[in-house]
């Protein structure tokens, strides 16, 4: 009989499977504490992305501007704008300033040159 007893005592000494039940309460818990980092979070880049907020103001950038001669072309213009920079960088700029299609220019149309090249 003493073996009976123990495994009778081991038996009872081992716990019950407790099966854990979330009510309301604990998932209202739960779901507050995992929503608090994003609000936050949100709250942080709230306030700081209002620094870059635009100011409706326009940059104040002045161009000199050449007025094309008949016959002129825009390799011409780049030449006499900067005639010690590389040409095909001076025509590059210039194209993408004036946003030009294509490096035809019409007799008195007026260009943009940029900062670099002014005088």
């Amino acid at each position: 009989m003493a073996l009976g007893t123990t495994a009778a005592a081991i038996r009872a000494s081992a716990s019950p499977a407790v099966h854990l039940r979330l009510t309301r309460r604990g998932r209202v818990v739960l779901t507050s504490l995992a929503a608090i980092p994003l609000v936050i979070g949100a709250l942080v880049f709230a306030i700081n992305g209002g620094s870059a907020v635009a100011t409706g103001q326009v940059a104040s950038t002045s161009f000199d501007y050449v007025t094309v001669e008949p016959g002129q072309s825009l390799w011409q213009v780049a030449e006499s704008v900067a005639p010690s920079a590389d040409i095909r960088d001076v025509v590059a700029d210039i194209v993408h300033l004036n946003r030009l299609e294509s490096t035809n220019l019409q007799p008195g149309q007026k260009i943009a040159i940029p900062t670099q090249y002014s005088h």
